[in-house]
């Protein structure tokens, strides 16, 4: 029987797309915005800054020093935030679920992104338990991250569901024994959920 609800962030709870953090990025460097791609999220910095492994000044310098981007820290930051958009969808899932399962959150995510977006969205609330890759220091697929959110939510693998729009990241939660749903919209999110016999209120 599930009792636990674990959901990613990205693309499942609200969609996002860097296309607009991008192109400020162009006008602050003058640089092609594939080549901008390339530094920001082809590089590892990215990686790092989601890990946890470097702070949010550091990575505000290192994608500077990558591109000659010249922008403040704080204009920087909220242009890298403003880029989510909410499913509502899943909103009102989240909302349905509260009260009948254990509800977590899940996601590779970093300080800028948490606290200027994920942590002000109007569910965010909802969630019995949250964990984030750099507050814990590993990535999905890595075993440990899903570990850590079956430790706080108190509950067996077996007894989860984790979804994410990522095959990849749904197989890593599969391997550690909780039950995985790739996303691919919300009414084959639905039909996934009601085959493990996890129906909303």
């Amino acid at each position: 029987m599930i009792r636990g609800v674990i959901f990613d962030f990205g693309n499942v709870v609200c969609s996002f797309d860097v296309g607009g953090f991008l192109g400020k990025l162009r006008e602050w460097s003058g640089l092609p915005v594939d080549t901008l791609r390339d530094r920001v999220y082809g590089s590892g910095l990215h990686s790092r800054y989601e890990r946890g492994e470097i702070s949010s000044v550091e990575f505000h310098r290192g994608v500077a020093s990558l591109t000659g981007a010249r922008v403040s820290a704080e204009t920087f930051a909220e242009a890298f935030a403003d880029i989510f958009t909410p499913i509502e969808e899943t909103h009102a899932l989240i909302r349905d679920l509260r009260g009948k399962y254990r509800l977590g959150l899940l996601s590779n995510t970093n300080e800028w992104h948490y606290r200027r977006h994920i942590r002000n969205v109007p569910v965010f609330p909802l969630f019995d338990t949250v964990t984030l890759s750099f507050e814990v220091g590993v990535l999905k697929p890595e075993q440990g991250i899903y570990r850590d959110a079956l430790r706080k939510l108190s509950l067996p693998p077996q007894e989860c569901v984790f979804i994410d729009d990522i095959g990849e990241y749904a197989d890593g939660a599969s391997a550690v024994g909780i039950r995985a749903i790739r996303y691919a919209g919300p009414a084959q999110l639905l039909e996934s959920l009601a085959a493990l016999g996890v129906v909303p209120a």
